[in-house]
């Protein structure tokens, strides 16, 4: 206990002493207001589906109890895009008397107290208070939700063992899809076990069996253990740099040659993207919280409405915010050698507009389920995906000018958490917002028809005059460059 007060401790005085400590505050104001807004329709939705299901053949938490996987899928894909993997600088506590076991233990207890864990509480206790309380009592209600967050406790540790093997090798994708989807397959059998085993654990958790805290809480067991053991081999590797000296499959890229000095860039790009850990990683993250909003659009009706239109922006403008809101970051690693070629920042530029603008088409053809079921038309798929392209990345490129922190490409465990810039925060929710709000504004005004082809057409503009607002990034990006440089080098990882 008291290496972990005394690690949260170090975490804190880290943070405040960082050089970039008072730039990121405004960030704060941001999280928490999202938090907030996510807290309230949580909150909605708990007392809306316990007054919805009074009147049902069987109590409300049967029903919900029987749908519990249902939670926690959508729970595990969410953490790709919102919670990172617990980090610590290792190196400073390898030169004290200190066990790295015992530095390992306090990152995962962490990672088991974070609020993200009691993200769907705000959901299960108003709606126990009004479906649980009344025949077991406030009692029932607290070990009710007391089993809920036992078992976000495993899906956290679950998702960081999933997300640590993605990190490694792409295939391990397969052991949560056949995880994942083996039970969404027997949910649909007829007299599925599926449903009975969900109902049965939450009537466990209300009853306060036992048994069914103790399966859980082995199972907790377990998953901590395996993290426990592959985070230690993680942080060897990375610490000692014996990760990986070779690369197995070298891909030359030589479709890019025709485009010469610019196509060169783009190849830099693309192997910076798939060879490096945290790019890959992102990467990842990205498609996974893409598919699972466009499988809400296209086969659920709960979504339909507002929410919906949110939802389809959404899955364009995410594209944008995961890679372009660090966008110099990770050249930071490199940044001088860059710098020591005329114009090469320009270059590199264009090339990352490009190659941005090529992968929008990925959320595209991630709605098309939308769109064979009638949810979504093609038109408003390409409009967002034209007006991410111009008038968005426009607005992330700006970025380039003021983001001057280094962000490690490999080592995800032993790096240093920076929180964003208050600009990076600004722009990034101007670039997410700004949307949202004209969709919404012209959809009530002209339709949807017309809110598509508007949309598009300053997308268009946006794209035919981007020579000339990437030339006033690197103008801008060279006047700020001795001050972007030197906190490149002052944020490398040492």
């Amino acid at each position: 206990m008291n290496l972990y007060l005394e690690l949260r401790r170090h975490d804190k005085l880290s943070t405040k002493r960082s050089p970039f400590y008072e730039q990121s505050q405004i960030a704060q104001f941001f999280v928490y207001l999202a938090a907030a807004f996510y807290v309230c329709y949580l909150i909605f939705f708990g007392v809306l589906f316990a007054f919805l299901m009074q009147d049902e053949a069987v109590e409300p938490y049967h029903i919900i109890n029987k749908g519990l996987f249902i939670f926690f899928i959508i729970d595990f894909l969410m953490r790709f895009g919102f919670q990172q993997l617990p980090t610590q600088e290792m190196k400073p506590y390898m030169l004290l008397p200190i066990k790295r076991n015992s530095v390992i233990d306090v990152l995962l207890i962490r990672s088991a107290l974070s609020y993200f864990n009691l993200f769907w509480l705000f959901f299960f206790v108003p709606f126990a208070i009004l479906t649980v309380a009344k025949f077991y009592g406030m009692w029932g209600v607290f070990t009710y939700c007391f089993g809920i967050w036992l078992l976000a406790v495993a899906n956290n540790y679950w998702y960081q063992l999933c997300k640590l093997l993605l990190g490694e090798k792409i295939w391990w994708f397969l052991l949560p899809v056949a995880f994942w989807g083996g039970i969404i397959g027997l949910a649909f059998l007829d007299d599925s076990p599926i449903y009975d085993f969900h109902m049965n654990l939450g009537e466990g958790f209300i009853t306060s069996n036992i048994l069914t805290f103790l399966g859980v809480l082995a199972l907790i067991a377990v998953l901590f253990l395996i993290n426990r053991w592959l985070i230690g081999k993680l942080m060897y590797a990375e610490m000692n740099k014996v990760a990986d000296t070779q690369v197995k499959h070298v891909r030359e890229y030589k479709f890019f040659d025709r485009f010469g000095e610019i196509g060169e860039y783009m190849r830099l790009e693309l192997k910076m993207l798939t060879r490096n850990k945290v790019s890959r990683q992102q990467m990842i993250s990205i498609s996974c919280i893409v598919i699972m909003f466009s499988l809400l659009i296209g086969f659920s009706d709960v979504y339909d409405g507002a929410f919906q239109d949110f939802l389809i922006i959404y899955n364009f403008v995410i594209f944008g915010t995961m890679f372009l809101s660090m966008l110099m970051s990770f050249e930071g690693n490199y940044i001088d050698g860059l710098m020591s070629r005329k114009e090469s920042i320009y270059t590199l530029l264009r090339a990352k507009y490009y190659i941005y603008s090529v992968a929008m088409f990925i959320p595209t053809l991630f709605m098309l389920p939308a769109v064979f079921t009638g949810k979504v038309s093609i038109l408003t798929c390409l409009a967002w995906q034209l007006f991410t392209n111009g008038a968005v990345f426009c607005c992330f490129f700006q970025l380039a000018v003021y983001n001057n922190r280094t962000i490690p490409m490999n080592e995800k465990m032993t790096n240093r958490n920076y929180a964003g810039s208050g600009k990076q925060n600004i722009i990034a929710f101007v670039a997410m917002g700004v949307p949202i709000l004209i969709g919404f504004a012209l959809k009530g005004l002209v339709g949807e028809t017309w809110t598509a082809l508007i949309v598009m057409l300053v997308g268009i503009a946006f794209i035919a005059t981007s020579n000339l607002w990437i030339m006033n990034v690197y103008r801008r990006f060279m006047k700020r460059r001795y001050i972007n440089m030197e906190g490149f080098r002052d944020s490398r990882q040492k």
